[in-house]
């Protein structure tokens, strides 16, 4: 009995007990402020934020990977085309007896030298339009006005021009010619020798003048034998154009070694 009696206060003091706590937990509860609701404008513009965010990224990948195709990928491309079309064309030159002067305008007419472009050898083929400039060469102009070819013997202005960035960038570095350099026309019989005599570094792209049979704006004011170099400028944009003009040295015949000239050795 004792035993039960003991067993009976101490069950009663655990449900006084238990009784307390949940009055105070309901207590607590009736008391403690309800939470504030959330905001669903708050979570819409955190939403546009990530969406634009990851766009931005988006964005930044894709123009990246313009850069690089513009900048890395069209070169290479161009110059293994350029490559292709400049063996093809020294294979006719060597397997071909076509005479003296004679043109291959479909594969190429012959090789520029620029030592201080230091680009190497690059293939000449006709006409200025993109489709012929992006394959890594150099053109010359048929359009506005048409250039008078060397081998011709004629007097007038041999004007070519060729890209400043992306597809083989062949003139590129046009801005480190300086009065007295050498340019250096290769094609199957000769090799013609100009030395360059005025820079133009920035003029309109409209400026037609530039490819005149007497380059005027050179300071040149008699027919001669000239020739000019156009590309775009600043590096990479096509807003204006940077012209180099050279006049004719000399003339050196091909030897059976293709010896090239002294301002190429």
């Amino acid at each position: 009995m004792p035993s039960v009696g003991m067993q009976s206060s101490r069950g009663g003091l655990n449900v006084a007990a238990t009784t307390g706590d949940t009055e105070h937990e309901e207590h607590a509860r009736v008391d403690a402020p309800e939470p504030a609701p959330r905001r669903r404008g708050g979570g819409r513009i955190a939403l546009a934020v990530s969406v634009f965010g990851e766009l931005l990224i988006t964005a930044g990948l894709v123009l990246g990977l313009f850069v690089v195709y513009s900048l890395w990928w069209t070169n290479v491309v161009a110059d293994r085309h350029a490559d292709r079309q400049g063996d093809k064309v020294r294979d006719n030159w060597a397997q071909e007896d076509t005479g003296p002067g004679a043109l291959d305008t479909k594969d190429g007419i012959g090789f520029l030298h620029v030592p201080a472009m230091k680009n190497g050898e690059v293939l000449v083929e006709q006409g200025t339009s993109s489709k012929v400039l992006n394959e890594g060469v150099a053109g010359y102009y048929t359009d506005p006005l048409k250039a008078v070819l060397p081998t011709s013997g004629k007097a007038g202005n041999f004007t070519l021009a060729a890209h400043r960035d992306g597809h083989g960038a062949k003139f590129h570095n046009i801005d480190k010619l300086d009065k007295g350099d050498p340019i250096v026309f290769e094609t199957k019989d000769n090799w013609y020798v100009y030395k360059v005599y005025a820079v133009l570094p920035e003029t309109s792209k409209y400026n037609v003048e530039v490819l005149g049979q007497i380059p005027k704006e050179s300071g040149k004011k008699k027919a001669g034998h000239y020739i000019t170099l156009t590309t775009c400028t600043p590096v990479y944009t096509s807003r204006y154009r940077y012209v180099v003009w050279g006049e004719l040295e000399r003339v050196e015949k091909v030897d059976a070694d293709r010896t090239p000239p002294k301002e190429l050795g």
